[in-house]
């Protein structure tokens, strides 16, 4: 896990800061990071101005039924895929009433799960006329896969909200 003070910190309070300026709102929808964006914007003070909430679907069924991920999307092509990450964050964004909202779905490892390799991780970003799916690809051990995605995360919704 990244050390306070790490990047992963200085950009929840930069996104806690401007989102606070823009009087917007953020909630996240977490698979294989399950809870760790909440939890890293709320270690800031002022959080509670921006974070909504957030819903830890690590099991499949709780992506459909938490955060209303297409039940056949899932059925064809896994939990680990780009489209489940955009629908994550909407579904984030609809259910916490935010105005942002991410997804997060990915393989932390050690082994592969479902064909999809470790460190295969996909983003979701929903928001205000924004709709944006990123895969990123990480190294490292179970926490650094984790660890490194909240950080691509925030880092994908700082790089919108510019």
């Amino acid at each position: 896990m990244s050390a306070p003070g790490g990047h992963d910190v200085e950009q929840a309070a930069w996104l806690v800061a401007e989102l606070t300026r823009r009087r917007q709102t953020v909630a996240a929808a977490e698979s294989l990071t399950a809870g760790l964006v909440c939890a890293t914007i709320a270690r800031i003070p002022g959080a509670s101005a921006v974070l909504r909430g957030g819903l830890v679907v690590y099991a499949t069924d709780l992506k459909h039924g938490l955060a209303d991920v297409d039940e056949k999307l899932l059925a064809e092509h896994g939990a680990v895929y780009p489209e489940v990450a955009a629908q994550l964050a909407e579904g984030a964004r609809s259910r916490c009433g935010a105005d942002w909202g991410l997804g997060l779905t990915g393989v932390a490892g050690p082994d592969p799960q479902d064909g999809v390799d470790p460190g295969v991780v996909h983003l979701g970003l929903a928001g205000p006329g924004t709709r944006v799916v990123r895969t990123v690809h990480l190294s490292g051990d179970r926490e650094n896969v984790r660890t490194g995605a909240v950080e691509e995360a925030l880092r994908l919704l700082r790089e919108h909200i510019r």
